[in-house]
């Protein structure tokens, strides 16, 4: 997303990237950053999905957007760690409207670390109502949320399990994340270590 400063950082469950605005962070993706970026001697690389070439100049060193973006991966490196629990970087909600903000929303506010809730609570608390399937509306909005871990979509659980994810290696992924919080005993080989230093890429 052009306009976005984006950091990346080494997790235990695959690398994340972080990309932020002015405002706040404002996509996380499980992998490195698909803006293109600079190449050496200031050619524009292609896209590592489409490989085009896109000019996509990353916002000024000292800019809101990049100290966004280093707090925000400082904030993730701690929290893949175990040591926080709340993020404090504001989210920028511009990339999210309508029910799916309204959802994603209610979901950052009242389910916090070690907590879950289920796709059918959570559509009750966000009064989706009106919708004529709210739990599977409240699935295609995690599926689709631009900001997880932070905004924290692997908290809403199925009713008879576990429920899907469509971050990293998937499902995997969430069970991972929910050991992590304490909310699922652990397997016998998980491992909460591994989690490097952030790099920031722009």
């Amino acid at each position: 997303m052009t306009g976005l400063s984006w950091a990346s950082l080494s997790t235990p469950v695959g690398p994340v990237s972080v990309g932020c605005s002015e405002a706040g962070v404002a996509r996380i993706r499980y992998g490195r950053p698909t803006i293109a970026t600079r190449g050496e001697r200031g050619r524009p690389r292609p896209d590592e999905h489409t490989g085009e070439l896109r000019e996509a100049v990353p916002p000024a060193e000292h800019s809101a957007a990049a100290r966004f973006a280093e707090a925000a991966s400082a904030e993730l490196v701690e929290y893949f760690r175990g040591d926080r629990q709340t993020f404090e970087v504001p989210v920028d909600w511009a990339t999210t409207a309508g029910p799916q903000r309204q959802v994603l929303m209610v979901l950052a506010e009242t389910v916090g670390y070690g907590q879950t809730i289920s796709y059918g609570a959570l559509a009750r608390r966000a009064r989706l109502s009106a919708d004529p399937a709210p739990a599977r509306a409240v699935g295609t909005i995690m599926a689709t949320n631009p900001i997880p871990v932070v905004v924290p979509c692997h908290r809403v659980l199925a009713s008879d399990g576990i429920g899907g994810y469509s971050g990293g290696s998937g499902v995997e992924v969430k069970r991972w994340l929910l050991i992590l919080e304490g909310s699922q005993p652990p397997t016998l080989d998980w491992d909460a270590r591994g989690c490097d230093q952030a790099s920031r890429s722009g």
